[in-house]
């Protein structure tokens, strides 16, 4: 193999305490946006590296995709500088772009990469400006039915995977900052669910599994807690514009991904322990799941993928 092989990762002691994974998942790609208070939970954060670290030694090939809004809020704040949202995404001026730039590369990504390599050599640390993975261009928010300018916020319109997918190969955790460029040279804040989804998209992932601060989608926000245990493409596009606008973003990330051939796309609570494994490993996990539309000769909702 020349010197270009790649140099063998260590095992660690696989974590405990999850139900195993089901065969029929080994080898398949699962990206995983990480984001909410569990960043900022020292117990959560260190539940989320051990879960992560496990479906690698199962067998499946974890991408981590992180967002940071608390710590991006809590950053403008001591500097003086406004943080405000429409449409569930940051107003992100040049000034507020700096700041973006440096707490999700500079801070949140190296403590994650940290917290997962305790239990060994598995995580590197990437920005979509990096190798060009993730282009986009300037988005704008539709609030009350007219196009709002949100600034410096990014709508990906190419992803190029032969970065992580070297990674993946070589038994590495890619974790990746929502960063992107545009051809124009211009940096853009990208919302990490969507960056999450199309990441999935182009990696041909199985799962897309979103970690959030609720148990999944309300049937009835904010009259009832009930969460909508299971839907169709079809069905979640019915209900996206009516969405809150905190989960707006994490709904059209999962309905993005299914209808571009992912074959499952998850939300989950990140505030429970261990969320990722059972929202993986079990058939009938926690949160709410997003599925393809049925199609004539399938086997079920997304075919025969849905069962895998």
């Amino acid at each position: 193999m020349g010197t270009a092989a790649a140099r063998p990762v260590t095992e660690a002691e696989p974590p405990s305490g999850a139900a195993p994974c089901r065969e029929e998942l080994r080898g398949r790609t699962v990206v995983v946006k990480f984001g909410g208070n569990a960043m900022v939970d020292a117990a959560l954060l260190e539940a989320f590296a051990r879960d992560v670290v496990e479906l690698r030694h199962v067998g499946l090939l974890p991408v981590v995709v992180h967002g940071g809004g608390p710590q991006i809020s809590s950053m403008l704040d001591r500097l003086g500088l406004e943080s405000r949202f429409e449409a569930g995404l940051r107003v992100t001026t040049p000034e507020t772009m700096d700041v973006v730039r440096m707490v999700l590369t500079g801070r949140i990504q190296r403590d994650l990469v940290g917290v997962v390599n305790a239990h060994g050599p598995f995580a590197v640390g990437l920005s979509g400006e990096d190798a060009h993975m993730l282009t986009a261009v300037r988005r704008r928010a539709e609030v009350d039915g007219r196009l709002v300018d949100i600034g410096l916020v990014g709508e990906v319109v190419a992803v190029a995977p032969e970065t992580v997918r070297t990674l993946l190969d070589e038994g590495r955790i890619p974790v990746v900052s929502p960063i992107a460029r545009g051809d124009d040279g211009q940096i853009y804040n990208v919302n990490a669910d969507l960056a999450a989804s199309a990441l999935a998209v182009a990696l041909g992932a199985d799962r897309l599994v979103v970690l959030t601060d609720v148990e999944g989608l309300y049937a009835d926000w904010p009259h009832s807690t009930e969460v909508i245990e299971r839907l169709t493409a079809a069905e979640l596009g019915e209900l996206l514009p009516g969405l809150a606008s905190g989960m707006r973003p994490k709904m059209e990330g999962c309905l993005r991904a299914v209808r571009a051939g992912v074959a499952r796309a998850q939300v989950v609570d990140g505030r429970v322990p261990h969320a990722l494994m059972r929202g993986i490993c079990s058939e009938n996990g926690p949160g709410t799941t997003v599925v393809p539309d049925e199609r004539p000769g399938s086997e079920g909702p997304g075919g025969k993928e849905d069962g895998a």
